[in-house]
């Protein structure tokens, strides 16, 4: 089913094309979600609110961009707003202090993706956001600047310095496995 025949079957009523829509586009809003706010009772509660949001909405939706799009922006600015609600920190990106020696160790029982989604969960917010959109989700440059209402030299910016943050801490982490064999 297109994004035009789910839209057209979930303003019509139907209960399977808004469990569809919910299946399909879950994972992008935990991870829009999660990428701000960190307390998973409100992760649950805020993507609940999102798909609320989502369908009510959902007939001022006129396919101007990727369904994907306009849900992950729902998504980010309703755990945004949450944040500034809740008054979570948002700090300068330049002044924000690493966690140390809480890097999570690769266990049998953790796979590569976790253990990376771990990783970037100590970037700042929004360095974890553009870097999620980009990698993990697919989004493009035009879409992430949608998504997050950021430049286009801003979203670039970020994801760059991102990477080096990511590898900072991997090399970091890395370091103590060494030190501790």
């Amino acid at each position: 089913m297109d994004e035009k025949q789910l839209v057209r079957q979930v303003l019509s009523g139907s209960d399977s094309a808004i469990r569809l829509l919910i299946s399909k586009y879950e994972r992008l809003v935990i991870h829009m979600v999660a990428r701000v706010v960190s307390d998973n009772m409100d992760r649950e509660e805020l993507c609940q609110d999102v798909f609320v949001k989502v369908i009510d909405k959902l007939s001022g939706f006129h396919f101007e961009s990727k369904l994907s799009t306009w849900i992950a922006t729902i998504a980010y600015r309703t755990a945004v707003n949450f944040a500034k609600k809740k008054k979570l920190v948002q700090v300068d990106l330049d002044e924000i202090a690493f966690k140390t020696g809480n890097e999570p160790d690769i266990t049998e029982e953790e796979d590569m993706k976790s253990f990376i989604l771990k990783l970037i969960d100590q970037l700042p917010v929004n360095y974890k956001t553009v870097l999620t959109l980009f990698y993990l989700d697919g989004f493009s440059y035009p879409e992430i600047m949608e998504v997050t209402g950021m430049p286009e030299g801003t979203v670039k910016n970020y994801i760059h310095r991102a990477r080096l943050k990511l590898k900072k801490i991997v090399e970091d982490s890395s370091r103590k496995e060494i030190a501790l064999l």
